[in-house]
């Protein structure tokens, strides 16, 4: 029995012809990964499938390992091996982009999330964003990586900046800029009903947080409601590659479950 409910959705929008997002979710572990590619012509898409393959290779080995540590080990584990799997796919796009003329300077956001048990984590590099459902309310928790957050986050530009599209997709974090990224991880609590949700920039760019928030709060079955956000992308321009993963927190049994197999992998069980 699956612990954890995730769909995944991906859709070119309504203007562009390709699609350079690239999404994966297994719920047997918990984890799902989005990117959001950037480059001329297939370079994007390449980066973003790379970025995925990359990561859901390390996490989908190294997981089962990791959840037979003690709690304080896991985490710290996590964070590691969260870091260490972005740090491999920047590794392979750096390196097919300097093999390959036409791959040249193609990069990708990243979001990664693992949810284990009462706990998620979630490492991200760029725009793409993470959020919380809960009680009828949306939280964004991450931070987005562009150069006019961070300078509205530091004092230098007034926060009504944010409506100036000229700057408004410069990141200063992604794989395949640099060859040292900054994976920035936190962890959260999860509790009963709450919905996460991830998603790329052609989601938050075309619907407001209001109407996220509505989407999600339908009595719709998860898959439904990830394509009323899609829908809604479309609806409202579908200027970009729109994509979208929802993940729910265990129910009351699936949560006992997968909590007991925690604490059997750890060898902490009681039985």
């Amino acid at each position: 029995m699956a612990s954890y409910e995730i769909v995944c959705l991906t859709n070119a929008g309504r203007v562009r012809t390709g699609n350079e997002d690239a999404v994966f979710g297994e719920p047997e572990l918990g984890i799902a990964i989005l990117a959001d590619g950037m480059g001329g012509y297939a370079a994007g898409e390449v980066a973003s499938q790379l970025a995925v393959d990359e990561v859901r290779s390390e996490l989908c080995s190294s997981l089962p390992l990791l959840l037979r540590k003690s709690s304080d080990d896991l985490t710290r584990g996590m964070y590691e091996d969260m870091r260490f799997a972005a740090s491999r796919a920047n590794e392979s796009i750096l390196k097919l982009a300097d093999r390959e003329s036409e791959y040249e300077g193609m990069g990708s956001t990243l979001v990664i999330a693992v949810m284990v048990a009462e706990q998620i984590y979630i490492g991200h590099l760029g725009d793409s964003r993470a959020y919380r459902f809960a009680n009828g309310q949306i939280e964004q928790l991450t931070r987005d990586h562009c150069w006019l957050d961070e300078q509205v986050a530091a004092g230098s530009l007034a926060a009504d900046a944010l409506s100036n599209l000229r700057y408004k997709n410069i990141v200063t974090r992604a794989l395949g800029i640099e060859d040292q990224i900054d994976l920035e991880v936190h962890e959260h609590s999860v509790e009963r009903g709450d919905i996460f949700l991830i998603c790329s920039d052609g989601l938050t760019d075309m619907v407001t947080d209001a109407q996220i928030a509505s989407a999600l709060e339908t009595e719709e079955a998860l898959g439904a409601r990830a394509q009323l956000l899609v829908d809604l992308a479309n609806a409202n321009g579908g200027k970009d590659n729109i994509s979208v993963i929802l993940m729910r927190a265990a129910s009351d049994e699936q949560k006992g479950w997968a909590t007991r197999l925690l604490k059997r992998l750890q060898g902490t069980s009681d039985s």
